[in-house]
């Protein structure tokens, strides 16, 4: 086991509708105030990271979205130490403009900008807005010459890079980030896999088992290793954390009952599409029930649903296996991250302890 602690992020809800594509109550709100507080609390609580979400059109219950850089922004103007991970499409975004957007944030903010290179996976987004639709493992061709170019630009002067998407001679940015802004990206296709284990500095995983996480992990650093590379890991994971183990499973069963059935199906039917046009002929919901996509990216599968002791007692196990950050979606953000912040986080390092002191012995 790692013997540094587990990390903590969560969801920055931007997009409207909440982490549940369900009827239920969620007293989680997309606007800027409600976000601002939110961050708050999730520092006081002991996150350090959040993860603000990038959607140009509506669907799955997301009528409304703010754009994920100036979001991040405005959070991190409201914060002291949280990091903000602001999700962006190669496509819309070239690197030239990412690196300098991001380097003037990172300054700004004493270095507490990070980024999340999403691939794209919703054809029809891109349709949408003009985008040019790239088949599957060009898109992480593309991304991965993104990445590239990005840790270019940020360290090098008079940066010259030749790529199949993107071009620079002799570019020198200036200011440059107060140190490199870490990169994140997510997928589970073997090439989304692959590029992490070249390039990025933290791969994302949809929810899954502890045995599903630790497939991946081991696979993805044999990988790095080989390419004289390291990367760290990322789950996402749907929280659920009450009193007793009843009242938990009680709001995941009222969530699913409460399930949009058109929508969630709309989601899946697209997802799986976009898992089928990659080589291997699936993708990151290739094996998700309706169950799993009404959380739409698998949270439910992590299981962090019960207890403060169950949930902290999974997350040492996660971290068993080699994930060095737990992503966390709640239902009613606000009060929930602070109840785990009271609650669980404290179990978490406790466990940790103990497990460091039987290492040790």
């Amino acid at each position: 086991m790692s013997q540094q602690a587990v990390k903590f992020a969560y969801w920055v809800p931007n997009v409207s509708g909440g982490l549940v594509v369900s009827k239920i109550e969620q007293r989680t709100d997309w606007g800027i105030d409600y976000n601002r507080k939110l961050a708050q609390l999730a520092e006081a609580a002991g996150f350090e990271y959040g993860l603000t979400q990038i959607r140009f059109t509506a669907g799955y219950g997301a009528e409304n979205q703010h754009e994920s850089v100036a979001f991040s922004h405005a959070l991190l103007a409201a914060t002291t130490t949280l990091k903000v991970i602001a999700a962006i499409l190669p496509g819309p975004w070239q690197p030239a403009l990412a690196a300098k957007q991001l380097a003037t944030i990172d300054q700004l903010t004493n270095g507490r900008i990070a980024v999340n290179i999403v691939s794209g996976w919703f054809k029809g987004e891109f349709q949408a807005i003009g985008e040019h639709w790239l088949e599957h493992d060009e898109r992480y061709r593309r991304s991965e010459e993104f990445i590239r170019a990005l840790k270019g630009i940020w360290t090098q002067d008079d940066f010259t890079f030749k790529g199949d998407f993107y071009r620079f001679n002799n570019y020198t940015l200036k200011p440059k980030p107060i140190g490199q802004p870490e990169v994140f990206q997510g997928g589970s296709s073997r090439a989304a896999r692959d590029m992490a284990a070249r390039v990025s500095d933290w791969y994302f995983t949809n929810g899954n088992t502890p045995e599903g996480i630790k497939a991946q992990v081991d696979d993805i650093r044999a990988k790095a290793a080989a390419n004289n590379h390291s990367v760290k890991v990322g789950v996402n994971a749907f929280v659920i954390a009450r009193d007793t183990e009843e009242e938990a499973r009680a709001v995941l069963a009222e969530i699913i009952d409460k399930a949009d059935p058109e929508a969630v199906n709309a989601f899946g039917d697209a997802a799986k599409q976009a898992g089928k046009a990659s080589p291997e002929g699936e993708g990151n919901w290739a094996k998700s029930s309706f169950e799993d996509l009404v959380q739409y990216n698998d949270g439910f599968k992590t299981n962090l649903i019960g207890t403060p002791q169950q949930i902290a007692e999974r997350i040492v196990a996660l971290k068993a296996v080699g994930v060095d950050l737990v992503l966390a979606g709640f239902l009613h953000f606000q009060e929930e991250v602070e109840y785990f912040g009271k609650r669980v986080l404290p179990l978490v390092r406790e466990l940790e302890a103990k497990a460091q002191i039987k290492q040790v012995a």
